[in-house]
């Protein structure tokens, strides 16, 4: 992986640092309108290719980390609920058991483990951060999508 981004990284540096890309050396006296069009043009090009390198690298990120949209992970916060300022219930799903965890800054605690799971309502979105909700909300697009 560090190899891969390192030759991305080396060929983006060739590339912007005007392999092929430098425009002739001109004076101030000499600039014409079409000398600008050219600079305007190898300016939006290089922004271009900027913005086209980062996503090519989050996509290389994405697939080199092995991060797949879904939902396979092994643990899996069912509900959430706020019972103070910094402090919250957490009820979590791991494998066919769930757990009630209480949580406050610096400390998680397991209160219960829960000998028959609790069947969620059909349409209950599982918990998500609020920070999560309202982007999701501020960008238009429904959680329940995701599935």
């Amino acid at each position: 992986m560090r190899r891969a981004l390192t030759g991305v990284f080396a060929l983006a540096a060739v590339l912007v640092s005007g392999a092929g890309w430098a425009a002739p050396v001109q004076t101030a006296a000499a600039s014409t309108p079409a000398g600008l069009g050219g600079q305007v043009l190898q300016l939006v090009l290089g922004l271009l290719l900027v913005v086209g390198l980062i996503f090519l690298l989050a996509w290389l990120l994405r697939r080199v980390q092995g991060v797949a949209p879904g939902n396979n992970q092994l643990i899996e916060v069912i509900s959430s609920r706020a019972i103070g300022p910094r402090d919250r219930l957490l009820l979590v799903q791991v494998g066919k058991e769930q757990i009630l965890l209480g949580h406050s800054p610096g400390d998680i605690k397991a209160l219960h483990v829960l000998t028959e799971p609790v069947a969620l309502p059909p349409g209950n979105r599982p918990a998500t951060p609020e920070f999560a909700q309202q982007l999701l909300k501020l960008m238009g697009k429904d959680h329940k999508d995701k599935r």
